[in-house]
């Protein structure tokens, strides 16, 4: 069992980690990617270059904790999704819920993250930072979505997961990319995407008694 101290001390390496991540998505943002260094990031976050080095490789890396945070809310909504709900259903529900600007916090986490997408297209490197945590909370969601799907075809939580994980993937990079302005959010975006890239789920009809 961990002791207290351990638990605070991984708390405040997480808050740091943190702290630093949002420090760079928001001079990527703003300034640009090629503009900011990593001593402008250690100082926005302020902390010392060492620190920043002891959590992360570079300055692309610098962002993984906050994308990462996003992935953690959304594994943690889809965990508490009820049993007797059809399944895409309330995980479309669990979609718009994510991503809908409930409050100005939230409404401001999604333009930070917006902004960050954008930054994202520009860069190899931070391509390569979106597509892995992409790809984790992908992994991470299949036994999440195994406990609700009652069907022994380890295919389909697996491909459910790619399709949750693809549709609030995309429904964030096409919300990046409108210039215009557009009555449909990331929230609708993505739980139309959902729908469609999920059509080909049915839920499994047990056999009757002595069939």
């Amino acid at each position: 069992m961990e002791s207290r101290a351990t638990t605070l001390n991984a708390r405040r390496r997480a808050d740091t980690r943190l702290s630093i991540a949002r420090a760079a998505a928001g001079l990527f943002v703003n300034q640009g990617l090629a503009a900011t260094t990593v001593e402008q990031i250690a100082a926005e976050a302020g902390v010392g270059l060492r620190t920043f080095y002891r959590y992360f490789p570079s300055k692309q890396d610098a962002v993984v904790p906050l994308l990462a945070q996003g992935a953690d809310d959304w594994h943690s909504r889809l965990s508490r999704l009820p049993a007797d709900r059809p399944l895409r259903e309330a995980v479309a529900e669990a979609v718009v819920e994510l991503l809908d600007p409930v409050d100005e916090r939230r409404a401001a986490e999604l333009e930070l993250a917006r902004g960050l997408v954008r930054t994202v297209a520009a860069d190899r490197d931070l391509q390569r930072v979106w597509h892995d945590v992409n790809g984790e909370s992908q992994r991470l969601l299949v036994p999440v979505l195994a406990q609700l799907v009652d069907d022994p075809d380890p295919l389909v939580p697996r491909m459910l997961a790619a399709a949750v994980t693809d549709a609030v993937r995309i429904g964030l990079e096409l919300w990046a990319a409108l210039d215009a302005p557009d009555d449909r959010g990331p929230a609708t975006l993505a739980r139309d995407c959902f729908w469609a890239l999920s059509a080909w789920y049915e839920p499994r009809v047990p056999a009757a008694p002595g069939g």
